[in-house]
């Protein structure tokens, strides 16, 4: 399809973008050394390869560590329909590991007191399990990193159980226009939560939608599954900008890794770290431009190659975070958000 910027094109399958080229950049120079769906998530996400003598945190929580919160009450970080893979926080502490949400469209599950509960009694209650464990706590477990994990775990739920923006979690607070402008998939609810959680100062959100492993019958899955990317995104880029938050707000739309230029005898496309896109929007980032250059064949990255890292990096740098500050692991190790190699891709801006 011809977009609204001369000179870009999208595949059919993306009718609403095509219509909003000029907020996005395209990254056609991405590439990766992770041929396979866990390492490959995991390297994207954290700009680290797996290891099994470590966790790394993911850029959530690397930005939740580096820019503070912005609103006391609700989590930095949350993620949407991740599943249990996800490092999180990793070997950081658990006040920036992320809030997991199973289903936007359920809410935030769990998080009333008890009807038969009155705010005094839970009070009562709560003070109580501080009193109990505060010897416990501090004569016999002092500075254990699990000891204190569960605690600031426990006074993040009270935090959040009190919060005046637990509204926040509700879709059904939402007009039926903007439910119908996103769509009615899982994801389309998860990139709409995502807005409204934005809207109330939460800094990070990742929203996953998986069943692109497309080994056979590439085509008619594309034809079921990228509309509803399309609708979506689209609806949350045109939903930012209406409300005055595109411009602070940066969207990410990633993967673990590209498939194969050339489609397979059974009609599908096998892994392929070597060359794949990104696209990135808001968040300051200059719309209407391809980034990077591949072959004529779209196998190998030929100008301005971009890795997991640089895109680490560059959420740093688009969020004005130190992406390049150190912090040491428990084992004495030295980190940092922008992995040792990562550096932003600052033409984009």
């Amino acid at each position: 399809l011809s977009t609204n910027v001369d000179g870009i094109q999208l595949g059919e399958c993306f009718s609403h973008l095509s219509k909003q080229a000029d907020k996005i950049a395209l990254v056609r120079s991405m590439t990766s050394t992770q041929g396979a769906h866990g390492p490959g998530r995991y390297f994207m996400r954290t700009g680290y390869a797996e290891r099994s003598s470590i966790v790394h945190p993911s850029a959530g929580s690397w930005v939740a560590k580096l820019a503070g919160r912005t609103n006391p009450t609700l989590p930095p970080f949350v993620t949407v329909n991740t599943g249990n893979g996800h490092p999180g926080a990793g070997f950081f502490e658990p006040d920036v590991a992320p809030l997991p949400i199973k289903d936007a469209a359920s809410g935030l599950r769990d998080v009333r007191r008890l009807k038969n509960v009155s705010e005094a009694e839970f009070n009562r209650q709560h003070a109580l399990r501080q009193l109990l464990d505060r010897e416990f706590d501090s004569k016999f477990h002092a500075g254990q990193k699990n000891v204190r994990a569960y605690n600031q775990v426990f006074e993040e739920a009270v935090r959040l159980m009190n919060s005046k923006d637990l509204e926040a979690f509700d879709l059904a607070k939402e007009s039926e226009s903007t439910h119908d402008l996103y769509g009615t998939e899982n994801f389309s609810k998860g990139l709409l939560l995502a807005r409204r959680l934005v809207e109330r100062g939460v800094r990070y959100v990742d929203v996953e939608l998986g069943g692109f492993d497309w080994h056979n019958d590439a085509f008619t899955n594309m034809e079921n599954k990228i509309p509803v990317v399309d609708q979506a995104l689209s609806a949350l880029l045109h939903d930012l900008q209406e409300k005055g938050l595109l411009d602070s707000t940066l969207v990410v739309l990633a993967t673990e890794f590209g498939r194969t230029p050339k489609i397979t005898n059974t009609a599908g496309r096998n892994h392929y770290p070597k060359a794949f896109s990104y696209l990135l929007a808001g968040g300051g980032i200059r719309g209407g431009q391809v980034y990077g250059k591949t072959d004529q064949t779209g196998a190998n990255v030929v100008e301005n190659k971009v890795t997991g890292p640089d895109i680490n990096a560059t959420i740093g740098y688009a969020l004005g975070v130190e992406y390049d500050k150190v912090f040491m692991s428990p084992s004495r190790r030295p980190f940092k958000l922008a992995s040792r190699e990562g550096q932003p891709v600052t033409k984009l801006f």
